[in-house]
């Protein structure tokens, strides 16, 4: 069995330190701009350039699911791997230069910080009930969402250097609870572009050195297809499988830790360099997790040659075995990169929910409120997230593929419709939108717990779907709000 022999060797262990030395120092650094006021802190002050949100939007979508998970997917599965990456790519190209924008837009007129300040402005929801009713799937996906992030950090670590996966997993939640709770938004961001340029350079050199050293990117393919002509074939694979990856495009549009990226760009017209850059970076990195799949297919074989026979281990390994220390101890700080950049992100959006939509927008609407105190508060429900999807993480025993989608199309299909449709539809109301998070989230959840079901398509198709369905006939059926007209030349920008 082929191990990863390089946890004690100085140069790796000192390279991941230093990372770890720069994404502490940011937090540090952010602290006292993120505790200005709660906008600051969950948004940034809507001061962040494009470069910088391109680079936290698509990082942050990512997370460790691209370097972990879908470069095991490629391992597995091969050429039609590409299908996973195919969905997202197109679909968040779309989110960066038509509602992106819109949404900036909207919720700069109307002073929105999250998504469900947004809803209630849209729908002039005095009773708060789109902020209750958000509260659910954001909590519920969310805290698995970080959980299977700490995870892939625990996967990480103890693949890589002399930790258990458990320690791993503690090591991964210290960091990034330090610098999310010091830092905030601001923090966020400027960590999401260092650790996007992690990501890109591990996923660019590590497949470019490893198929030099195989002998070339011929012999590798034609190694792959003499394994298996289905291999290097991009169709070979069902139909069900085909709409369920090209489907995981459906939750780009639903996962507010990225619909807030765009929230939080200075100039909202920027927003379509913004998206081509973020494209640009999407597709390389995808490209560097499929070929370090194929890759590592090509020289250890068989899922048996890798440690502890699991795919999700073959990008340390291939990193170990063809890099010198210190850079393959740039590739695992790559994979955290990707664990944080999603994991912080997304620590932000539940503690948003429950600071900024219950706490500060319901129980204490009719009270006087510092800044300083909604931050102190939000640094604390930050906390109590991050150690809630700890101790979910240290239980977990899914795939970090998996556990990934099953949030990230949970939240897609919560949102995801009524979002896109409330950007661009006049009819949309309240009462549609709160029935399409209702359904989209007990349809991820139900479609998930059926084998027989999940067995015929992933459920965040489904999910997606039905969610859509469900907004469109509800809100045919009740009345919108009174100021939807000037609601839409907010979104245009004509204030």
């Amino acid at each position: 069995m082929n191990t990863l022999t390089v946890h004690t060797n100085p140069w790796a262990l000192a390279a991941f330190i230093i990372y770890v030395i720069m994404m502490v120092s940011v937090g540090i650094v952010t602290a006292r701009f993120s505790s200005k006021g709660i906008g600051e802190f969950f948004l940034g002050g809507r001061k962040m350039k494009s470069f910088v949100v391109a680079l936290a939007a698509v990082t942050s979508g990512r997370s460790a699911w691209l370097l972990i998970g879908v470069s095991g997917l490629a391992f597995t599965r091969g050429v039609s791997a590409i299908w996973a990456v195919v969905g997202y790519i197109t679909v968040e190209l779309f989110m960066f230069i038509f509602p992106g924008k819109r949404l900036r837009y909207f919720t700069g007129k109307m002073g929105d910080i999250t998504i469900p300040d947004y809803l209630e402005s849209r729908f002039e929801d005095s009773r708060h009930l789109l902020r209750l009713f958000a509260l659910i799937p954001i909590l519920i996906f969310m805290t698995a969402y970080v959980s299977a992030q700490f995870n892939a950090g625990g996967v990480s670590l103890s693949a890589s250097y002399n930790v258990t996966q458990l320690q791993g997993i503690l090591i991964t939640a210290g960091i990034v609870i330090f610098y999310t709770i010091l830092g905030g938004f601001m923090a966020v961001c400027l960590t999401d572009m260092l650790q996007g340029l992690f990501m890109i350079f591990a996923l660019m050199i590590l497949p470019m050195i490893a198929i030099i050293h195989f002998g070339g990117l011929d012999k590798l393919l034609s190694t792959l297809q003499g394994m298996s002509p289905g291999y290097i074939d991009t169709f070979a694979i069902s139909f069900g499988a085909l709409i369920s990856y090209a489907g995981i495009g459906f939750g780009s549009p639903g996962n507010p830790h990225i619909l807030n990226k765009y929230m939080s760009i200075e100039y909202p017209e920027k927003l379509n360099k913004t998206g081509l850059i973020g494209t640009t970076w999407n597709v390389l990195m995808a490209w560097g997790a499929i070929f370090i799949g194929l890759a590592g297919r090509a020289i250890y074989q068989d899922v048996a040659n890798l440690p502890d026979k699991n795919p999700e281990k073959v990008y340390p390994l291939v990193g170990s075995q063809h890099l010198h220390p210190f850079l393959f101890g740039l590739t695992i700080a790559a994979v955290f990169a990707a664990i944080m950049s999603t994991a912080s992100s997304q620590l932000l959006v539940a503690s948003s929910a429950v600071v900024r939509d219950f706490y500060q927008k319901i129980l204490a609407k009719n009270k006087a409120v510092s800044e300083k105190r909604l931050v102190l508060l939000s640094r604390a429900v930050t906390l109590l997230v991050a150690l809630s999807a700890l101790a979910f993480a240290a239980y977990a025993n899914k795939l970090v593929f998996y556990l990934v989608l099953f949030a990230w199309g949970g939240l897609g299909a919560a949102f995801g419709p009524s979002i896109v449709l409330s950007l661009y539809w006049k009819r949309i109301t309240r009462e549609g939108v709160i029935a399409g998070i209702l359904v989209g989230t007990l349809a991820e959840i139900v479609w998930y717990l059926i084998p027989s079901l999940k067995a015929t398509v992933s459920e965040w198709v489904p999910a997606f779907i039905l969610s859509f369905i469900t907004v469109v006939l509800v809100s045919l059926g009740t009345r919108p709000p009174a100021g939807t007209e000037a609601f839409m030349r907010y979104m245009r920008g004509n204030y």
